[in-house]
């Protein structure tokens, strides 16, 4: 039998736990130890279907753990749960008598040699379906003791929950938000002090396979221009310099091989993203990259809908900006010069501009580098 837990390394292995959820096995094999009982595990309760999910356990067959969850949850006397802190057995909630004629103790608890069962609600929030500890004592009922190390346990097992409960929602922010920056058109790249790439988004990797503005040698951010190479090794090498660079609005100008403009503005990253955890996150700052261009796939839909354009007025406005004058756009849209001219007048009375300059000024600003 295991040697039961001194009272300070049981408390110090249940907050452990709380920073390291895949600590609570070897917790739950401790509790089992220092509480004395035949079984013990942290389940959480559906408090309307009174359905069970065994999170952690020891000391019960895996056969019976399945059996629980489909067909005995809902025959458990202690399904109906007690308050938050309050140690209840089956003697506290129903008839002694009538329980071992149930189906519960006859098909599930009796087959396993054993006559009682425990619970203590592990959190006070009002989930559907709050964490609880339960314990079987073993072929005999809980006893006095037993039961005033189940209640000892209680205030550290909660706030260790509660940790875990922060710290999952915090992954569920950060992997939210990854998601988001995952799904940008424009490119995101996160530079340790070296210039070496942390990560970098699927729209940067596109940037990075092309091989030209951008490229990655042995995991280290390489620009084309060495004027751009100077100006990305002095920024971030230290934070500190990076936010300086964020905070001026710093943009490093690329160019590409065939004369195509590219943007990289400096980013500063939150202190909480550098400095968490060094192994998740070593980044000292991040580039926002996109295309110096103006595209009209994704600025048609806002220009159309904020000035109600009608679709041949659209169709003169992405030609103004993509091919030029009246006279190109003619050609281009195969219709009378004549006829752009007509449709122009009306989406500068429809936008408030008078010159064909100011349209393309106009459409720029609706331009969104982001996402198409």
């Amino acid at each position: 039998m295991q040697r039961p837990p001194q009272q300070s390394e049981l408390i110090d292995s249940i907050y452990d736990a709380g920073l390291h959820p895949e600590l609570w096995n070897e917790v739950v094999v401790m509790l089992n130890a220092f509480i004395g009982s035949r079984a013990c595990g942290l389940i959480s309760k559906n408090q309307v279907s009174k359905s069970g999910a065994t999170h952690y356990y020891c000391g019960v067959d895996p056969h019976y753990i399945r059996l629980y969850a489909e067909t005995y949850a809902r025959y458990d006397p202690l399904a109906r749960l007690p308050r938050y802190g309050e140690v209840r057995n089956i003697p506290d909630l129903v008839n002694f008598d009538e329980y071992r004629r149930g189906r519960f103790y006859q098909e599930w608890l009796r087959p396993q040699g054993c006559i009682d069962v425990a619970n203590v609600v592990l959190e006070r929030s009002k989930s559907p379906c709050p964490m609880l500890m339960t314990v079987i004592p073993g072929k005999e009922m809980l006893d006095a003791d037993q039961r005033a190390r189940m209640q000892f346990i209680v205030p550290h097992a909660s706030r260790a929950l509660m940790i875990n409960r922060a710290i999952e929602r915090k992954q569920e922010r950060a992997i939210a938000l990854a998601d988001v920056v995952d799904r940008l058109n424009a490119g995101v790249i996160l530079l340790d002090a070296a210039c070496h790439i942390v990560h970098s988004n699927p729209a940067a990797e596109t940037i990075l396979a092309a091989d030209d503005v951008l490229r990655s040698v042995a995991g280290r951010l390489v620009a084309r221009s060495a004027e751009a190479n100077h100006a990305l090794r002095d920024i971030f090498r230290d934070p500190g310099d990076v936010s300086v660079a964020a905070a001026a609005g710093k943009k490093i100008p690329l160019t590409s091989h065939d004369g195509s403009y590219y943007v990289a503005h400096v980013i500063a990253l939150p202190s909480l993203l550098r400095d968490d955890q060094a192994e998740r996150s070593s980044a000292t700052g991040a580039l926002f990259l996109w295309k110096a261009e103006l595209d009209t796939r994704s600025c048609a839909g806002l220009i159309d809908r904020t000035f109600e354009l009608t679709p041949a007025e659209l169709r003169v406005v992405q030609s103004i900006v993509e091919v030029g004058g009246v006279p190109e756009s003619a050609i281009a849209l195969g219709i009378a010069e004549t006829t752009v001219k007509t449709h122009l007048h009306r989406v500068f009375a429809k936008t408030g501009v008078s010159r064909q300059a100011d349209l393309v000024k106009l459409a720029a600003g609706f331009s969104n580098p982001l996402v198409h």
